[in-house]
């Protein structure tokens, strides 16, 4: 599987990220605009966070209405075991810790700047058979107004009693539009081939990883893949070492026409959720 690395900057780089995201639903961003030293700010502060007692993390418990907050695990859909990390999720107006500075939120709007751009360079490198077929153009399909997400995620380190079977991210695919995934602190990102065997996603620090969402895939009639990939146990020393992710979820807005199965987003989204076990975790414990 040819996963490219595109320039952001370079005159080629809308045919090339297109033409990745229609082979493989994945892609490697390399001289973007957002400064590297961003990532390693947004990083510490929230390192600094997760570290806290569980007490004082469950003041920001997960509000599934609103979709802000503190999660402390989910399982990838039909898997009985949960992931090894926890999360917290950022939305526009939502709540966030204190002690978390303003990188965070400068953060999230680089990124979403990034996805509106790409969703563009998408729409605009499609067959226009599909093009017409849509009931927007991808970049006016973005929820601006609260499901656009960007998730801060925490894989702890491993101390080896973790239940059997449990892995950092059990093998899946993305609800959403379209995910924008700064390269994060350690490796372990792998997507399955067209043959189903698992391949590395190369990316060096400060590079942006993006791959494409169920919706995406939906929409485009699965011109723009939705792969499916996880993120593997390390070994050795680094296993030693925590993990630290910040992806932004580009979301359509839920009241979107989708297919005659979902008549709208949020009727794909919830089931999803769903299946997750979102909703039921939060119907238990809240």
């Amino acid at each position: 599987m040819d996963i490219l690395t595109v320039d952001y900057q370079a005159s080629n780089a809308p045919r090339r990220f297109a033409e990745s995201l229609h082979q493989t639903g994945f892609a490697v961003l390399s001289n973007h605009s957002v400064p590297h030293g961003l990532f390693d700010r947004v990083r510490e502060d929230w390192r600094a966070f997760f570290s806290r007692p569980l007490a004082e993390k469950e003041k920001y418990w997960y509000d599934l209405d609103f979709h802000d907050g503190y999660y402390p695990t989910e399982s990838a859909k039909n898997r009985p075991v949960n992931d090894l990390k926890e999360f917290y999720h950022i939305v526009p107006n939502g709540r966030v810790p204190e002690g978390v500075g303003q990188d965070t939120w400068a953060l999230r709007e680089q990124l979403f700047a990034i996805g509106r751009q790409l969703l563009t360079w998408l729409q605009d490198n499609m067959p226009s058979e599909i093009a017409k077929k849509l009931p927007l153009k991808l970049p006016d399909m973005m929820d601006e107004a609260g499901k656009t997400t960007l998730r801060i995620i925490h894989y702890p380190p491993l101390t080896g009693n973790e239940p059997k079977d449990a892995v950092r991210a059990a093998e899946h695919e993305d609800i959403n539009l379209m995910t924008v995934l700064p390269a994060a602190n350690q490796p372990g990102l792998q997507v399955k081939t067209k043959e189903g065997k698992w391949q590395t996603v190369q990316c060096d620090p400060g590079t942006i990883v993006i791959n494409a969402g169920d919706l995406l895939q939906e929409f485009t009639e699965g011109f723009y893949k939705s792969t499916t990939h996880r993120v593997i146990n390390p070994e050795g020393e680094s296993a030693r070492h925590a993990r630290f992710s910040t992806p932004m979820f580009v979301h359509a807005r839920p009241d979107i026409a989708l297919s005659a199965r979902y008549p709208t987003v949020k009727d794909y989204v919830d089931e999803r959720l769903a299946a997750q076990g979102l909703k039921q975790f939060n119907k238990i414990n809240r």
